[in-house]
This record gives structure tokens, C-alpha cells and sequence, in this order.
């Protein structure tokens, strides 16, 4: 019964959404568009096929809320609410951290090569697509930029869900993601040192910083705590992925009303931009490991270190930039972007299972 009844509310909410956009009846769009993306996120958890997708539909309903009322995001009486980025990434990375342990890294020692194939292909294909794609879809230089800073940054933990749903190499991917996020103070600034200096000043000794501040000091601070308060708290165990969520949710909310006149102008082709730039990721970060020799399984892992990048920490150095209304638009983007086309390039993967004989006549 509740299924039928969410399930009517998001096809007649969508139903009536396109009638309003038909009238241009903007006033009353707003709402009506809102309570679409909120039943249909409900609506789809009664689906075990679908419901790893309601976290991104409830992304497109608090994106469609700043978008149309952008006055209740920016600020809180006179507190600016783009100063919780920063803090909200830190507790973010915090949670990382409480989900990693020392053995995360031994993946290293283990698997050398597909680490370092890995990591070639992270900090290579994406930095320099998004070069590419900026400069032919011919953006604003600070969104140009913003587009450059997602390609620069290191893998998050959605590509860790998505190797695990799709039955990649789950072990190679959270090494590839602690190595590539501890790797990021010095490659990050150094890949926007090199092809967005051109477009907005890049400060390298700053943004090191800032990614350290909001990353590597969070993360250690999440392994200590992990190392000697390790299932003491359950609650926090629990409590961490949703708190996580909530916080991108916040993050990209806030950045999207700050820079709503900017995506009003240039938001279809900054999607198309951005999805692009998702799709090519996946293509070069599985076919580039194979030309290196890795086997599919360990190829799939990288496929999604490569396309999933993390979004937030992108988010949070344009802040520092003081450019988080331009510089911060592509990354609030691509975040919900990716996990749509993740989950269903892990789930489309996960219907295509290896055949290990074949595999291993393939490598031999």
C-alpha cells in the first residue's frame, strides 16, 4: 500500500512538474519538482535493483531547492553558510579515516603493479581531459578552472561502494583510494600549477595546504581513532556513512545556490561537460590498465578510481580559493553525476561476471 501511494505521488508530481514547464509556470514548478525527486527517492528504496540510487535523487531534490529558492542556502541570518564546507569535508575525511585501517595500505606490497598502473592512470587521463573539455566547450576561465581542479583530485569513497557492488578488485580500490588521497597535497597543486595557472592564479603552497588541512590531518586523526577506539563506539560506526552523506548533501546544496545566475547561463552544456568527463574516465581508466597488463577484475577497480573523483574535496579548495560560486560549480556537478553513472556501470558489471579460467588463459 505504501508503495502504490509514493509511487503515484512521484508519477503525478512528474506528471504535473512537465505540464508546469510546458505553461512556463515557474512559481508554481518549484515545489511540485521538489516533492517529484522526494517521492521517487522513497519510491524506489521499496526496489532492491534501484535503491542505491536514492541518495542522488535526494541530491537532485535539495539541487532543485537551491536552485529555485537560492536565498534559504546562502545564509542563515548573518551567518554565511559556505562556511561549513571546510568543516562539514573535515568531518567528511574524518569518517574516511574511521574506515581505514594500516592494512589498506599493504595492498602496495602486495600488488605493486596495479597500484602503480593505477595511480599513473588517476593523476594522468582526468586532469588532462578536463583540460581537453574546457578548452573546447570554450568556458569561462574560472569554470574552465573548476573543471581542470575535479580531473586533479584524488578518488573518494563512492568508487570503494562501486568496485564492491560490481565484484572489482574491492582490495585494489581502497588502496588506490589511500595512496591517491595522500599522494593529492603534492599532485593536485602541481597538475593546476601546470594547466589552470593560465586561467586563475593558482597558489601551490596554499592549496597543499588546504588539501592537508582538509584531508591528511582529518584522515590521520580518523586512523588514530580507529587504531585505539576500534569498536567502541558503534553508534559512531553507524552514524559515520550517514553523517557523510548529509554532509555532501549540505556541501553541494550550498555551492549550487551560490552559484545558481552562473548555472542558469551555462548549466546544460557544464552537465554534458562534466558528464563527459565521467564517461571518458571510465573508458581510458579500464582500457589503459588492460594495455598495461591487468587482469578485467583489477581493470574494472581502476575504471572507477579513475571516473569517480572526489567531488568534495574539489568543492572545498575552490572555497579556499574564494571562488566556490565558479570553481565550485563544476565539482557540485560531477558528484551526483558519477554516482548515477557508477551505480549503473556497477550494476551493469555485476550482471557480467569474469570467468576466472578465461581470464587466466587471457593473462597466460
Amino acid at each position: 500500500m505504501y508503495r502504490k501511494i509514493i509511487s503515484g505521488l512521484a508519477i503525478g508530481s512528474g506528471i504535473l512538474a512537465l505540464v508546469l514547464l510546458i505553461l512556463d509556470d515557474f512559481n508554481a514548478l518549484g515545489p511540485v519538482l521538489i516533492l517529484f525527486f522526494l517521492s521517487l527517492a522513497l519510491a524506489i528504496r521499496s526496489f532492491d535493483s534501484l535503491k542505491g540510487f536514492s541518495f542522488t535523487i535526494l541530491i537532485f531534490a535539495a539541487v532543485t531547492a537551491s536552485m529555485f529558492y537560492p536565498e534559504f542556502f546562502s545564509k542563515a541570518g548573518s551567518f554565511d553558510l559556505k562556511k561549513l564546507i571546510v568543516p562539514l569535508l573535515m568531518l567528511i575525511m574524518f569518517g574516511m579515516g574511521t574506515a581505514m585501517s594500516l592494512q589498506d595500505f599493504k595492498g602496495v606490497v602486495k600488488m605493486p603493479k596495479g597500484v602503480l598502473v593505477g595511480i599513473l592512470c588517476q593523476f594522468t587521463i582526468m586532469p588532462f581531459i578536463g583540460y581537453g573539455l574546457a578548452t573546447v566547450f570554450g568556458f569561462p576561465p574560472e569554470i574552465a578552472a573548476g573543471i581542470i581542479l575535479v580531473g586533479s583530485s584524488p578518488s573518494g569513497l563512492a568508487s570503494n561502494v562501486m568496485a564492491y557492488i560490481s565484484g572489482a578488485n574491492l582490495a585494489l580500490s581502497l588502496t588506490l583510494t589511500a595512496v591517491a588521497t595522500l599522494l593529492a597535497p603534492l599532485f593536485t597543486p602541481l597538475l593546476m600549477k601546470i594547466l589552470a595557472n593560465q586561467l586563475v592564479p593558482i597558489d601551490f603552497l596554499g592549496m597543499l595546504w588546504s588539501i592537508v588541512k582538509i584531508v591528511i590531518i582529518p584522515i590521520i586523526a580518523g586512523l588514530v581513532f580507529n587504531r585505539f577506539a576500534h569498536g567502541r563506539f558503534k553508534w559512531l560506526d553507524k552514524a559515520m556513512p550517514v553523517v557523510s552523506m548529509a554532509g555532501i548533501a549540505i556541501i553541494i546544496t550550498i555551492i549550487t545556490a551560490a552559484g545558481r545566475d552562473s548555472l542558469l547561463t551555462l548549466g546544460l552544456l557544464l552537465i554534458v561537460a562534466v558528464i563527459l568527463h565521467n564517461l571518458i574516465g571510465y573508458f581510458f581508466g579500464y582500457w589503459g590498465s588492460r594495455v598495461f597488463g591487468l587482469d578485467r577484475k583489477s581493470a574494472r577497480t581502476v575504471a572507477f578510481e579513475v571516473g569517480m573523483q572526489n567531488a568534495g574535496l574539489a568543492s572545498g579548495i575552490a572555497l579556499e580559493m574564494g571562488r566556490v560560486a565558479t570553481m565550485g560549480l563544476a565539482p557540485a556537478v560531477f558528484g551526483p553525476m558519477m554516482n548515477i553513472t557508477g551505480s549503473s556501470l556497477a550494476t551493469w558489471w555485476r550482471g557480467k561476471p569474469i570467468d576466472e579460467l578465461v581470464e587466466a588463459k587471457d593473462l597466460s
